[in-house]
């Protein structure tokens, strides 16, 4: 039975971290920036478009998806609805892990979707970022609350909830417990909400 795990995440927390690892153990699809490639090659736009407008919000949008692109659209609206098209066409093929691009909310309707958002305490987000993003630690502060704020823009502004809110979600878990104990929680959690077992992938 196809399943998708979907994961908001705070800058630095290890969400994108603990997603890969959550699909590696569960030998299905990663999509990170994966998405941007397959988003470009389905719709027909160069990659660096979706790159460069890659979670941001960008004019005025309501809310309410329209069911095609239109000419008077920014190109921000275009990248988003582009990702939300193949979103969709994801969930409908296969088994996957996807993480930010509001795809929460694009699979809002459909059945065996677990939503989770991944916070950690603001210090250990920014040793991590500090760590595996090489951002200036004189910087890191303003780095971190910068991204969060640009994440939850996006996401308030694509959708009709909350990115910061915990009922935006079915789980919320901080990732101060270990990236393999976040990924332990999320499945367990994921088994009960969905009511059958998540295999895993033997060859590991």
């Amino acid at each position: 039975m196809k399943y998708i795990i979907t994961i908001s995440r705070q800058y630095g927390s290890g969400g994108r971290f603990i997603g890969r690892e959550l699909a590696k153990r569960l030998g299905i699809n990663f999509y990170d920036n994966e998405l941007l490639a397959k988003a470009a090659e389905e719709s027909g736009m160069s990659k660096s478009i979706f790159e460069n407008y890659d979670e941001k919000k960008d004019g005025f949008f309501s809310g309410i998806i329209p069911t095609s692109y239109g000419f008077d659209m920014s190109m921000g609206q275009k990248v988003f609805l582009a990702q939300f098209d193949t979103i969709r066409k994801i969930a409908q093929q296969e088994s996957c892990v996807i993480v930010g691009r509001c795809a929460d909310y694009v699979l809002r309707d459909l059945p065996n979707v677990v939503s989770v958002f991944v916070h950690a305490p603001l210090e250990s987000r920014m040793e991590r970022a500090i760590k595996y993003y090489g951002v200036d630690p004189k910087k890191a502060k303003d780095t971190v609350l910068r991204m969060d704020k640009k994440r939850k823009n996006y996401y308030n502004f694509y959708s009709d909830k909350d990115w910061a809110k915990a009922d935006s979600y079915d789980l919320c878990l901080t990732s101060d417990i270990g990236i393999q104990e976040s990924v332990d929680a999320i499945k367990t959690f994921a088994e009960r909400k969905l009511k059958f077992k998540l295999e895993e992938n033997k060859e590991d």
